[in-house]
């Protein structure tokens, strides 16, 4: 282990995470009674500009009024680059009480993105005597972003985690889809001719590449990493399929842009009864290989060491939140 050790951000389930426009108030209170781990009431892209006003206003009252339960609630703002983002922020933190928090910055470009967000959420903080510390989400979904990344992820001890927002960044980076999130028949490889002459034709994950990168820098900093959204809500298998890739990669949740997407995301991000099984009997194998002074046994036939037991703790304590939730 490196002597630098990156400090772990506060522990939040974050399985599925549901978009929440903040111009549709009837849509509050059942995100409040569904499944997902974290809600963000959205004054950005699902927000038409003459609504954003009367958004500002509804998401404050929503947040005072509202029974969230115990779910993460978190804002999205809109971008730095737009004259609504300082009333956001000034509008919501000073009017609304300490159960908001987090903060969601959209198309963070550069470090300074953060940090200019976060000088102004530690004014109002301390103008208005708030006692809880906002967290912030970051959303990379620019070529700006991601090729700053790291220095994205290190800017401020308000960060919790990444996210990718893929439509985004497929117009930053030109890439030849239109559609939000998912596969594209056009990503794909060939393989060598059969004895009959028969090519398979095999799609790859174009964004394989940027989520892999977003789950680096999350991780390497001490932040949870994120899948962004799938726009196609009526292809459960599409969404599960992706929702799959990001985890193996690393990912903990994904985003759900309609509550039919929160039962799949909470299933995929959800380890299974048998590898929580294996996880408790990895643990038990390793405490009681200490006590006979060994650093590795097998277990199953397969080898586990020091590093199991990271693994083997992550995925406890990850289940254990989930059934404390």
């Amino acid at each position: 282990m490196s002597f630098t050790i990156a400090p772990q951000r506060p522990a939040r389930l974050n399985r599925c995470e549901l978009s929440v426009p903040g111009s549709s108030p009837h849509m509050f209170e059942k995100a409040a009674k569904s499944a997902a781990d974290v809600i963000f009431l959205d004054l950005e892209d699902a927000v038409a500009p003459d609504d954003k006003p009367q958004a500002r206003k509804n998401i404050v009252q929503a947040i005072n009024d509202v029974d969230w339960g115990t779910k993460t609630l978190s804002v999205r703002i809109n971008g730095l680059d737009t004259h609504y983002m300082y009333r956001d922020l000034v509008e919501v933190l000073e009017n609304c009480g300490d159960r908001l928090d987090l903060i969601m910055i959209p198309k963070v470009g550069t470090a300074s993105d953060v940090y200019a967000v976060d000088m102004l959420v530690t004014q109002i903080e301390a103008a208005k005597g708030r006692k809880k510390r906002i967290g912030f989400e970051l959303i990379i979904e620019t070529a700006l972003g991601m090729a700053n990344i790291n220095e994205i992820a290190a800017a401020s001890p308000r960060n919790e985690s990444l996210h990718f927002g893929v439509a985004d960044y497929a117009a930053s980076t030109r890439a030849q889809t239109t559609q939000i999130g998912g596969p594209n028949p056009a990503y794909s490889v060939l393989t060598d001719k059969d004895a009959d002459g028969n090519r398979a034709v095999h799609w790859g994950d174009m964004w394989h590449y940027a989520t892999a990168r977003i789950v680096v820098a999350a991780r390497a900093n001490g932040l949870r990493a994120v899948d962004g959204p799938f726009g196609d809500f009526n292809d459960p298998d599409g969404y599960r399929a992706q929702a799959s890739r990001a985890a193996v990669l690393g990912c903990e949740g994904k985003w759900a842009i309609h509550p039919k997407q929160i039962a799949v995301a909470n299933e995929v991000f959800t380890p299974s009864s048998k590898e929580i099984a294996k996880a408790r009997a990895i643990l038990a194998a390793m405490e009681q290989a200490q006590k006979e002074g060994k650093g590795a046994v097998a277990l199953d036939g397969k080898l586990i060491d020091i590093a199991s037991i990271r693994q083997a703790s992550a995925l406890v304590a990850q289940a254990d939140a989930i059934a404390g939730a």
